[in-house]
Parts: C-alpha cells; structure tokens; sequence
C-alpha cells in the first residue's frame, strides 16, 4: 500500500502544495502560476487540484494532509506582542484579530471546507512547525545522508533562525532565534526603506548593493551606524533588534522613518522615485553585515554539528550574494539550498516531515538530490498547444526533430533575437532554469538593458543570469560546484574582464551600467559577478541541447536566462499565459515544445 501526503502553505505569502507518495516529490506548485497574481496567499486550491491531477488521483485517496505551521503558536506570539506593546499597534491588532477569530484559529475546519469542493475526504489534518517545515524542506531531498541544516527568515511561529541536524531520517533542532529578532525581518526592513515591496523586493535590494562603493566613507559609516544602533551582532551569528526603530510589532510599516532619517542621514527613498548613490551604498551596507550574519550562523551550525555539509532553507537562503560568500569560505565542505527555499518550499517540507517523522520511513539519499532539478511543476502536450496557436490564428512552425529546432533557434539567438522558451514542466521556486524561461545572448552588450526596458518591463539596474552547461562553467566562471538552481553567485574570470574605468566616488550608478564588464556583458555584473544556473542532461536534456547547439555555432556555451514574465506577474505557466507574455512585450520568437513563433 502506498502513502500519499498532500502538504500546504498558505496565508501569508507565496501559498503552494506539494504532493508526496512513499516519500517520492510527485508534484509542487505555488498557487500565483495558476491566479496569476504574484505572491497568492490565498488557500492554494487551483495548486492542489494540480497536483493530485499529476499524480492521478483524487482527493478521497490522499492518506495525510500537512500544514507548514503551528497557527495556535503564532497567535500565542501576536497576542504576546501586541500585549507587550499596547495600547501602540491598535490599528493593527483591529485588523489581524477578526481574521484570526474567524478563520485561523480554526485552521483546519477552514482547509477541510476549502478542500471539500474536491470531494469528502477523510484523510487527518495535521500541522508542522514553520522552521522545521524549512528543514524538512532543506534536508530531506539534499544529497547529503547527514547535514547541519540552517533556516533563516523573517518569523515562523516564534522562531526566526534555526540551527539543526538531520541524519538518516531524523532532524534534531539544536538552537532557535526567537522573534522579533529576525534577520529576514531586518532585511525587508531596509528594503521597505529602499523603496522596495516587502516579501518580494528583496531581491532587488541584492541586486542594486554591488553598484554601492565600499570605499566610500558614507558606505563605512552605514555600516558602524547599523551595528551600533539598529543591532547588536553576536560572535555566534544571533543578533538583537533595537525594536524602538522597527514598527512591525505593531504597525504597518517595517521602520520607523523619522528615527531612521536621524540616523542615517537620509530620507526614505519612495518607490519608483530615482536612485541615487546613497541608495545603493545603504544596500551594499545592509548586504555586506547579512552576508556576515549568515557567514558567523554557518560557523556556529558547524561548530555544533561537526558536519562538513550544510543545506539551507527560508527566504535568506534565496540570498545567492551571500551563499557564494559562504561557499567560498570553505566553512562546509558542500553546500545545498532548497531551490524553493521561501514559504512556498514550506508545503514540500510540510508533506516530507509527514512521511520521515511522521510515518518513521526510511530514507534513501539520492547522488544529486531528490528534487528532479525543481521540474515539478504542470506540462503541456504539443497537441494542446497547436490547438492553442489555430484558434488564435498564430503562424507557426513544427519540428519533428527537436535538433534541427534547437538549431534553428540557436542562429536566432546569435543574430540578437530575444526568445521565449517554454519547455516540460514548471519550476518549483521563484527561478526560472529553462522551462519557463526568456533567453538572449550573453555576448550582445546591449542585451542587458533591451530585457529590462523592453521585455520585463522593470528597473535598469537588475541584472541577469547565465544558463552554462555544467561541463563549461570553469571557463567562465571561478566555480567548481555545480549551481543547478541559480542559487549561488560566483566572480567571472579575470581572463574575460574588460578593462573599464572605476567610478569616481558618488558617481551615478547608470555610469557603472552603461560599460561592458567582460565578453559576456550581459550577465556580468558590475562587480564581475553572476548568479550561475549550470545545467546538465542529467536534469534538463532538452535545454543542454539548444546550449550546446548554440556554443557549436558561437563557440559560448552560456545564454542570458530570465524568467518568463514581466514586471508584477508570476512567471507563465500555460501556453496561454506565455502566448499573451510573448504578444505583449517586444520579444522576438516563442518556442513552446516543438512549434516556433516568430513575431510578424
């Protein structure tokens, strides 16, 4: 008899459900793919109906269902904190407190109601601490048979950061951080001062630090002035919040403002307002001091562990900045990260925890991992897709062999064009590792900033990725691991550098961005960094072939690869969704499965 395991996250941000048979990943996905609004918190309903669709069953078959947090103890912790701070954070107590009332305190009569519309079940709820949800994640599908596990956000239940162990099939939880002192809570603090959208603008905050200047003395100031009053850093890794200039205890904004301006010396920057050069050293300030933070955590996981392997989860681990510091410091011999390390990993690890702890199975180690390079999500049938293309009148072209189509599409990358390539199944994560991906040439100097203000609709200065065959990435890359899911960023080799003028101290950033960096311009950035995918026909065979049939032609075995979407939405996941991505943007060809598009 097998056993199904359904789990869930939802509610917050980024809601998903993973689907776990005998302990194998059948299927994940976040709820925002099949909405199509970024970051659905909303009870994942369209995403479990997915995932049972993949597995081909129903609902009425699952044996456990598996939620990713405790809800009794995080409104243990609202209560104690808004008790703690009262009568401040009035507004925001008469706004959580009715929700929780009448909805999340009675958890799991709320998901059986959502579930029901699929049909009466009589499988057992059941609820996973949010941390170790993160673990299970981390752990579970690493390649590791032992691990120190490190899980760092910005608040679960009371817990914010977690030191564990995991062996066999056994996670043991050795030292938590408790709330409100959080480095993901200070993170999104500086990137709602920044201008940025908490809970999913943190990644810009990572992408604009390097055009910051760590020899400028505003920069150095940034940093002693966030040490001494805003935290106080700890050998082991913990820090403490001064809570009297962070407003998420009981307000609705992260910070303080005014207390911040004194301190800082300058003003809150508005979203969409310019950026200017102490912008971008207050990012670099905050980038530099968390990369210390998790550098001193990982000290600490392997001082208690004395494991010489480490995997990571929460949505800290989705720093890449930070894990390549922390690769490089050669504290742990291997590193892994749980591709969907955010909340929405929360549902595989959830389900997981539910069958190695909850059912005391065995755990079989798979060489590379169990994650199936995160292809976990919905597939299209080239029958469906031509359907898709007749009824919108769409001129197309079919391949019946799939080397003359990546042949074919390799020449119109190197001519310059942008293409769309939708391919197998979705992601699992906020990466896109060429199934749902928008591809160009690294070599085109001005391709960097055509994806940005033509394609993806979105700030100048973020940067792009590169998609390298696994057995290339050392002839471009200082990297020898491979990095399958976009998670680490690494220097580009000093051979490929380009001579460039340094910036003048507070010279515009624009200054930095308008000048090629190496002779792959597109993906460097303008510290030589990359955030590298390298991929392998062990876990994407399809798009190992348009690299290699592109390197043939261009003798580089590397593309710019972005994530098939625009600015504010999720990535596509339909070929209906890619088709109206595609229509809408200044792309030049769609290729989904074997059809190409070329834009008339």
């Amino acid at each position: 008899m097998r056993y199904t395991i359904l789990g869930i996250s939802a509610f917050y941000h980024d809601s998903a459900a993973a689907l776990v048979i005998d302990g194998r990943i059948i299927a994940a996905a976040q709820e925002e793919r099949f909405t199509r609004i970024k970051h659905d918190a909303s009870f994942p309903i369209n995403a479990v109906r997915y995932v049972l669709a993949e597995a081909g069953i129903k609902i009425t078959e699952v044996d456990s269902i598996v939620f990713y947090d405790k809800p009794l103890l995080k409104f243990e912790r609202l209560l104690e904190t808004y008790h703690a701070i009262a009568p401040h954070g009035l507004k925001s107590f008469l706004t959580a407190i009715p929700l929780w009332v009448k909805d999340k305190l009675f958890l799991r009569r709320l998901i059986r109601r959502e579930l029901t519309v699929l049909g009466k079940f009589t499988a057992p709820i059941q609820f996973t601490e949010h941390h170790l949800s993160h673990a299970a994640s981390a752990f579970y599908p690493s390649p590791f048979e032992e691990a120190a596990i490190l899980t760092i956000d910005g608040v679960g239940e009371w817990a914010t950061t977690t030191i564990g162990h995991g062996q066999g099939n056994q996670i043991r939880m050795l030292r938590e951080l408790h709330f409100p002192h959080s480095v993901g809570l200070l993170y999104s603090a500086f990137t709602y001062y920044l201008g940025f959208k908490v809970n999913g603008g943190e990644y810009k905050l990572m992408g604009l630090a390097p055009y910051g200047d760590a020899r400028e003395e505003q920069t150095q100031k940034f940093q002693e002035k966030i040490l001494d009053e805003l935290i106080s850093l700890r050998e082991d890794g913990s820090i403490q919040l001064n809570i009297s200039y962070f407003k998420f205890l009981g307000g609705l904004r992260m910070a303080d403002d005014r207390r911040w301006e004194r301190l800082l010396g300058i003003p809150r920057r508005l979203p969409e307002s310019e950026i200017r050069p102490e912008h971008t050293n207050l990012a670099l300030a905050i980038q530099q001091i968390t990369e210390e933070v998790v550098l001193r955590l990982a000290t600490t996981a392997r001082s208690l562990t004395q494991s010489k392997n480490l995997v990571m989860a929460g949505g800290v681990a989705l720093n890449s900045v930070a894990n390549g510091k922390l690769l490089t410091s050669k504290v742990f011999d291997n590193i892994w990260v749980q591709p969907a390390a955010g909340d929405a990993g929360g549902a595989l690890g959830s389900a997981l925890s539910g069958w190695y702890i909850g059912q005391q199975a065995q755990r079989t180690v798979d060489a590379l991992d169990s994650m199936q390079g995160a292809y976990l999500g919905s597939s299209f049938t080239n029958r469906s897709i031509k359907n898709l293309l007749y009824h919108q009148g769409i001129d197309f072209t079919y391949y019946k062999d799939f080397a003359k189509l990546t042949e074919v599409t390799a020449q119109l990358l190197a001519d310059g064009n942008v293409i769309g390539w939708f391919q197998g199944r979705m992601e699992f994560g906020p990466r896109a590792l060429g199934n749902r991906s928008i591809l160009g040439d690294a070599r085109h100097p001005e391709m960097q900033q055509r994806l940005n203000q033509k394609i993806k609709f979105r700030e100048s200065f973020r940067p792009f990725a590169p998609s390298v065959l696994k057995e290339d990435a050392a002839d471009y890359f200082d990297l020898d691991t491979p990095s399958p899911y976009m998670l680490l960023v690494r220097p580009v080799l000093e051979s490929r550098h380009c001579l460039v003028e340094k910036p003048q101290e507070g010279s515009d950033w624009r200054n930095q961005l308008a000048q090629a960096h190496s002779d792959i311009p597109a993906v460097t950035h303008v510290d030589y960094s990359a955030r590298i995918q390298t991929v392998s026909d062990q876990t994407n065979p399809r798009f190992a072939q348009l690299l290699r049939a592109f390197k043939k032609q261009t003798g580089y075995g590397l593309l710019v690869n972005t994530s098939f979407n625009v600015r504010n939405e999720p990535i596509v996941c339909a070929p209906e969704d890619a088709l109206r991505c595609f229509q809408q943007t200044e792309m030049d060809v769609l290729v989904m499965e074997d059809f190409l598009i070329i834009k008339q």
